[in-house]
């Protein structure tokens, strides 16, 4: 957009008389900055079309050199480059160019679409768009602290975020895309049987991350085929944490010493974990009018009827010992919605003690 001098003179000279409002309340230098720099940026977002919106997002990060001040993105940038120095904030520019002007579109989901990025230093990566966000700037500054204190190699890795008017989550792209595809598309090569014990493994591990090491707990997160995401050497990483389709439970996290507490907030992950553990035996999607999966596992005896519900696309490769003992733990996690006393520590551990002459749980305990 071309910006004629005459009109930026004027807009430019209005700053002030606007500004003033929002100013003679202010107790010290500080707040009279703050106070400026949201006035500005509610004149811009009120002009969206306006050469002032141009020369806001232009200066908003400068802002404070003219000034003296620091503005509120500022002060959450540095606050966020302390606890996590390798996040990255990206401007709107960057994300354009490598997503070619949001035409990489790869899906969609709850907040916007979902777009495949080649930056210039060699990092591929996804830009998930967050719009009609509802709970507003605050909170989704707390999403991006929480995601930026997240480190596990089953878990997507985060890389950086974009805000302003426009906000957006950068994370790691995933080769071999997600479970569900691996699962249901026909077009997809079938994962065989000792893929999908691994798969289950790295599930766990991660869950038990988020549920024992992290400080405080975090125990929102969808547990489904959709939200595990395989790299180029199938390793699976949970994604979406923090992100649930009510946004009105965008972010809970509970004190990790009140342990009663986050096992029973914990309980519904615990749940959908075993109910995922049934689609990987048996290929198919919870929900299904033609099966009640959850049914099947609480009155089976997991004799004759289990070759019946094993998918089809492993014929004869899979072990029926180890289908027994996933079937047990899917039966543990899923009884009465997860009122049973099952914990993710404890299904790793019976996971260890049945599967260990054949998938590797040195990382993981």
């Amino acid at each position: 957009m071309m910006i004629r001098v005459k009109d930026s003179k004027e807009m430019i000279s209005r700053i002030p008389h606007k500004i003033l409002s929002f100013t003679k309340t202010a107790k010290s230098r500080n707040s009279t900055g703050t106070l400026y720099c949201a006035a500005f940026t509610s004149i811009c977002s009120q002009n969206p079309n306006s050469p002032l919106t141009w020369i806001g997002s232009s200066l908003e990060l400068g802002f404070s050199s003219f000034l003296g001040f620091a503005s509120p993105i500022q002060c959450f940038l540095r606050s966020l480059y302390e606890s996590s120095p390798f996040i990255r904030h990206f401007s709107c520019k960057e994300l354009r160019r490598a997503t070619g002007s949001f035409s990489t579109i790869v899906g969609s989901g709850s907040h916007g679409f979902v777009y495949k990025a080649q930056f210039s230093d060699g990092l591929v990566a996804v830009v998930r768009e967050v719009r009609d966000f509802q709970q507003g700037q605050d909170a989704f500054d707390r999403e991006v602290q929480l995601l930026a204190r997240l480190h596990h190699r089953h878990l997507v890795t985060f890389r950086g975020f974009s805000k302003g008017y426009d906000r957006f989550l950068v994370f790691d792209y995933m080769e071999n895309g997600s479970l569900k595809e691996l699962l249901h598309d026909p077009l997809k090569t079938p994962l065989n049987w000792r893929r999908r014990l691994q798969i289950a493994v790295d599930v766990a591990a991660a869950l038990d991350y988020l549920h024992s090491f992290c400080d405080p707990a975090v125990y929102q997160v969808s547990v489904n085929s959709s939200n595990v995401l395989l790299d180029e050497n199938f390793v699976a990483k949970l994604s979406d944490v923090g992100f649930l389709a009510s946004e009105g439970d965008l972010i809970l996290e509970v004190n990790a010493t009140c342990s009663g507490h986050v096992d029973q907030k914990f309980k519904h992950v615990i749940f959908q974990y075993g109910v995922l553990l049934l689609e990987l035996i048996t290929g198919q999607s919870f929900g299904n009018e033609d099966m009640d999966l959850v049914k099947w596992v609480q009155e089976s005896a997991f004799t004759d009827s289990i070759h019946k519900m094993m998918d089809t696309d492993l014929g004869n490769s899979y072990n029926s010992k180890e289908v027994k003992s996933l079937l047990v733990i899917a039966r543990l996690c899923t009884k009465n919605e997860g009122t049973g006393s099952i914990t993710i520590k404890q299904i790793l551990r019976y996971l260890q003690r049945t599967l260990e002459p054949f998938v590797p749980f040195a990382n993981y305990c």
